[in-house]
């Protein structure tokens, strides 16, 4: 009898027979790809290029109850899981070796309430997908800001998005998820049913179980909003910087204001800031005027958009699935004059015309939200800066590491915690970075929930039961 060769959860091989695998095919209604199969080399395209990994099994789920069949599968035969929302995050933990793949990709079901203006969206969703149906109805709430970027990673992890500094981060937004836990039971995490897991899911991570839809609060937003960005030289770079350190720490909660070390489409060094106004327009562009009027711009792109088109404006800059990529994240409590030379030195040298550095700055509500209220916990006034590096060539793969792991030590002394959602595969020792006095609280939901560690393909928060 034909066998299909898989890796269990402790890193060992094993067989599984053709006749588990077909009856475990048909209790799900999606397909069930193996290697060879038709769409299978596509199932396992994630946005970084750099993964190429071949799971043994992709289940491409439909519904929830093909998730718990596949939980309850990959159990039973101690497979190691992966569960695939958008496949968005750097590390490429949507895919596997030889193991199972949970994949959601194929739920995009949403419902919008415009009298609660409220949303019920499955795990599947893409921010741009979930913005078209928002939109609509002149709602939105925090998302990312790619369009291709999934609902699910994004708000399980936090959430940073244009809104954050008016309405909070994505898990700010979150009322209530549904979640298949490890055993295989599906739950409601809400305020008032299972406060603890409802927690947890706001900035823990994939940690606790497979959430399959989410209830996010909506807000009046657009349709036009103000929105662009100015180029300078990178001759004027650190003047840049200082001028927009000061300027986005006077931002009022609807207006934002981000920064980019990067290189111009025509091959030249320089710096940007990034802005974004929800409100009267007339009132954003007399609050835009001190960037438009800094220094010696190259270019002014500030101007009315539909709240879509600003999402999908940085989506060129990060194409999904053909190019490689390997990042370095913190946040910085000050952006301070020495570790502005360090960033400017350091870009000034990239060794690839798609790599950037990014500067996210944290305000508004997002700064306010109680540092216990979430497991998110590092909600104060502070910049996530991201050391971005992107190639086409895999054998330029060494040289890009390494440039970006140097770059980043000479910033690591000024730094101040990490965003979970830009940790790379490597840095397991930087979890209790990210979540601080949150981490033992965590470890008490990670052992209720999932004691086995069914779900360690992720920023992973290991049980000790």
């Amino acid at each position: 009898m034909a066998t299909l060769q898989v890796m269990t959860n402790t890193g060992v091989g094993k067989s599984l027979e053709e006749a588990t695998v077909q009856a475990f095919q048909t209790n799900l209604r999606g397909p069930l790809l193996q290697p060879g199969d038709v769409g299978y080399d596509d199932a396992r395209v994630v946005w970084n290029g750099m993964i190429d990994r071949k799971p043994a099994l992709i289940v491409r789920c439909v519904g929830v109850a093909d998730v718990i069949q596949a939980i309850n599968f990959a159990r039973d035969h101690q497979l190691l899981v992966s569960v695939r929302g958008g496949g968005h995050n750097i590390t490429g933990y949507a895919v596997n070796d030889g193991g199972i793949v949970i994949d959601l990709s194929r739920m995009k079901g949403i419902r919008v309430d415009t009298a609660k203006r409220t949303a019920r969206a499955e795990a599947g969703l893409t921010w741009g997908e979930y913005y078209h149906e928002v939109q609509a109805f002149g709602l939105a709430s925090t998302g990312g800001v790619v369009s291709t970027t999934g609902i699910s990673g994004l708000s399980l992890g936090g959430g940073l998005g244009w809104l954050m500094g008016k309405h909070g981060l994505s898990c700010d937004c979150l009322l209530s998820a549904d979640m298949v836990t490890a055993d295989g039971r599906l739950v409601t995490a809400s305020a008032s049913e299972n406060p603890d897991l409802f927690w947890g899911l706001r900035g823990g991570g994939g940690n606790f179980g497979v959430v399959t839809s989410f209830e996010f609060q909506l807000y009046p937003v657009g349709p036009t909003v103000l929105g662009g960005m100015v180029v300078y030289p990178m001759s004027q770079a650190k003047e840049v910087l200082r001028f927009y350190r000061e300027y986005a720490r006077t931002c009022p909660d609807e207006l934002t204001a981000w920064a980019s070390l990067m290189i111009s489409p025509e091959g030249e060094p320089v710096a940007a800031i990034l802005i974004n106004y929800m409100g009267d327009l007339a009132e954003g562009e007399r609050l835009a005027e001190p960037v438009r009027k800094f220094g010696s711009p190259l270019a002014d792109t500030i101007g009315p958009m539909t709240y879509c088109e600003l999402n999908s404006m940085l989506d060129d800059a990060f194409p999904y699935g053909t190019v490689q990529r390997y990042w370095k994240s913190s946040f910085l409590k000050e952006l301070g004059d020495e570790v502005i030379d360090i960033l400017v030195e350091g870009a000034s040298n990239m060794l690839s015309p798609m790599s950037l550095v990014g500067f996210f700055h944290v305000h508004g509500a997002a700064a306010r939200t109680g540092a216990d209220e979430t497991a998110f916990g590092l909600q104060e006034d502070q910049w996530d800066y991201d050391i971005i590096s992107q190639w086409t060539d895999p054998a330029e793969t060494d040289m890009h590491i390494q440039w970006t792991r140097d770059f980043f030590n000479r910033v690591q002394p000024y730094t101040n915690g990490v965003y979970v959602n830009h940790l790379d595969a490597e840095e397991a020792e930087r979890i209790g970075e990210a979540y601080g006095k949150h981490y033992e609280r965590l470890l008490a939901l990670k052992n209720k929930y999932d004691p086995t560690n069914l779900f360690r393909l992720n920023q992973n928060i290991k049980p000790t039961v």
